[in-house]
């Protein structure tokens, strides 16, 4: 009988303890269920409502009027307007001048018409305001995104380019605002739909959508001998003892690679080097190097990773094996070879080292306010990464300062403001007959305020002239 109850006892436990796992058990799920409806509602459900593929957009434009997009200082870059037969189309004022950073919304949405468009389609009206629209049966007026970008700066990045293609990025090295973003050849998103068949068409388009200064994928030239440079510090304790002398090129393995237009420059130090951006000596340079290294350098610096920005952009590569030839390393070393980056990556590297190796996050969104000029959300500064490190920085800066005040920058002289910098010529065509014009540099060195990377294709030089005006412009609003 005893053994019976205690059977039956221990039964009772065992059922009782399966009964505890099983409620536990969905306990664990339940919480977990709500852990994730938790983070989608607060760090997702904007993604996805912003997709452009979501049918919820739609019925959101037919209650609300979309929204402005503003430049830092107030002026209208888009707007919604209503024709004669009463449909709303955007509108923007300035035409090609921001064509690709604001983007289009016919024929699908690019720029921040696309990355903007939900919050731009959502309205923080007041209370009162919205429910006398629903009453009179009229829509609600959405937010306006009020961008980083200036208008000023923006023209004249624009105009400086001239009749050229190529890209311009102006950003905040201490911040990450981007303060100018332009591309050409460029398109009137007034008329994108009326225009489509010849932007799109491959042979004569020349790329005319794409926003080259984050999508365009350029040798970097001469520029990468930033990072050349670098390398060389990290593994020679002795670099300022430097000694070569450049006959105008360099040879191995039956491999001749020449100074630009032949030059002899004849005996340099590191700085002198640099500031000449001798293909001779970085060449030799390159072929001294380890190449793992070189590799772990670059990488820092983003090479082969996806930009941390919020910013759509391609990603740049670099390309070379330890097993490369001389000719490759040589090649790679001078920022030729099958190492390519974007514009906005450039400008990344560049405010990194001007900002003593951070990289503040690149954005574009300053704030968004309502109808009624109320503050709804703001966008603030955000560190990305550390690229390089300070003491790194420090020596970059006086060598990248070498450049402008004894090297191949001259465009700056007489300027009130100092400059640091890199120019590069970035050859493209098989028979090195065609190349593009870079510069990336910051202003002021000790306490940097503004950075500006400029890409001119087909171009010889043109690139720091383009900077130039851009600077100053700043300096003189200022």
């Amino acid at each position: 009988m005893k053994d019976t109850k205690k059977i039956k006892k221990q039964n009772f436990r065992s059922a009782n303890r399966e009964y505890t796992v099983v409620v536990y058990a969905f306990l664990v799920l339940f919480l977990l269920l709500i852990g994730y409806f938790i983070y989608y509602n607060v760090f997702q459900s904007d993604k996805v409502i912003n997709n452009s593929f979501n049918k919820r957009q739609d019925t959101l434009a037919a209650e609300i009027v979309k929204g402005d997009i503003l430049d830092r200082n107030g002026k209208v870059l888009a707007t919604t307007k209503t024709a004669k037969d009463g449909t709303e189309y955007r509108n923007y004022p300035y035409g090609q001048v921001f064509a690709h950073v604001v983007g289009y919304t016919d024929k699908g949405k690019t720029g921040l018409e696309s990355a903007e468009n939900f919050t731009l389609l959502r309205s923080h009206s007041s209370i009162i305001t919205q429910i006398t629209n629903d009453i009179n049966n009229v829509k609600s007026n959405g937010d306006n995104v009020v961008t980083t970008l200036d208008y000023t700066l923006q023209s004249v990045a624009y105009n400086a380019l001239g009749g050229y293609n190529g890209a311009v990025i102006v950003m905040e090295p201490k911040t990450g605002k981007i303060l100018a973003m332009v591309s050409k050849p460029a398109f009137d998103p007034n008329n994108i739909a009326a225009n489509w068949d010849a932007y799109t068409n491959e042979q004569s388009s020349k790329g005319i959508l794409v926003n080259r200064a984050t999508r365009g994928l350029y040798p970097p030239g001469s520029t990468f001998k930033i990072l050349t440079l670098l390398e060389y510090i990290r593994e020679n304790k002795d670099y300022e003892n430097f000694s070569y002398t450049c006959k105008g090129y360099e040879t191995a393995d039956d491999f001749k690679l020449r100074c630009y237009d032949g030059t002899a420059h004849g005996k340099e130090d590191l700085t002198a080097a640099f500031a000449n951006s001798c293909n001779s000596a970085f060449s030799k340079i390159g072929l001294s190097l380890d190449i793992n290294k070189l590799r772990s350098t670059c990488e820092r610096a983003l090479f082969n990773k996806s930009l941390p920005t919020d910013i759509a952009c391609g990603s740049s590569s670099f390309v070379l094996e330890p097993s490369a030839t001389k000719p490759e390393i040589m090649m790679t070393a001078i920022g030729q070879g099958e190492t390519v980056v974007t514009p906005m990556h450039m400008a990344m590297i560049g405010a990194a080292i001007a900002n003593d190796g951070v990289l503040m996050a690149p954005y574009l969104v300053d704030h968004t306010v309502n109808d009624a000029g109320i503050t709804v959300s703001a966008t603030g500064p955000r560190k990305a990464a550390t690229l390089f490190d300070k003491e790194d920085c420090d020596v970059l800066k006086k060598y990248m300062r070498a450049v402008v005040t004894q090297g191949t920058v001259y465009q700056f002289k007489g300027a009130k403001y100092e400059v640091a910098g890199k120019t590069g010529t970035a050859e493209y065509s098989s028979d090195k007959t065609k190349s593009h014009s870079w510069f990336v540099g910051f202003a002021n060195v000790e306490d940097p305020e503004i950075l500006v990377t400029a890409i001119v294709e087909d171009a010889d030089g043109v690139a720091p002239a383009v900077a130039r005006q851009i600077m100053d412009a700043y300096y003189a609003k200022k």
